[in-house]
Order: C-alpha cells, then structure tokens, then sequence
C-alpha cells in the first residue's frame, strides 16, 4: 500500500481539481447538472483513483486505477476544449487547465509504463 498523498501526480490532480471547481462556479445555472457536473466528476475522478489504486495490493491493481483516471483526464481535456467554444470558459482560463492535464496525462502514462515494465 502507498501514501497516495506522497505522489506528485496526486498532488497536482488535487490542485487541478480545486481549480476545476473554482473554474466551474461561473458556468451557466442551466449546466449545472449537464457539463459542470460531468467536467467536476471527470476531474475528481483522476485523483480519487489514483488514491483507490494505492490503498490496493499489488502493482496490477494500481495500473488498472491509473488507467482509469486516465481515461478520465481524457474526457476532462474534452470538456474543457467544449466549455472554451461555448464561451463558458474564457481562454485565459481554460488554456492553463488544458495545459495541466496534458500533463497529468503525460505523468499518468509514464506511471503506467514503469508499472508495466
């Protein structure tokens, strides 16, 4: 079992996901449960499974976390470039989001790889 708190990558899909949230605020009431709800899940999704994956035994079963937020962090990229285009989101702040879970996905995928190898 790991201290998911230790990880880098824990610690920046946390703070992502505390930006998400702020970023979110802002959004449309009527997307309350459509888009802002999907993009917070997408996002708490990515740490919350990283944390899952730790508190498992063995190394197969933290991969198979780690695969699902990554999936996750995919789907939030894709919300994020959605909430841009309908003008939710200003590039200014979406752009620096963006950025960070191409990131964390990067993080994620060579986590992956070392646990595969």
């Amino acid at each position: 079992m790991k201290n998911y708190r230790e990880l880098k990558i824990w610690q920046r899909s946390h703070a992502l996901t505390v930006s998400l949230y702020r970023a979110t605020k802002g959004f449309p009431k009527d997307e309350l449960f459509a888009l802002t709800n999907q993009m917070r899940r997408a996002g708490v999704s990515i740490p919350a499974n990283i944390a899952e994956g730790c508190g498992r035994e063995g190394d197969a079963e933290l991969k198979r976390f780690l695969t699902i937020a990554l999936g996750s962090a995919c789907e939030l990229d894709y919300y994020l470039l959605l909430s841009c285009e309908l003008g939710y989101l200003e590039e200014s702040a979406g752009q620096p989001l963006a950025t960070e879970v191409m990131e964390i996905r990067r993080m994620l995928g060579t986590f992956i790889q070392k646990l595969k190898a």
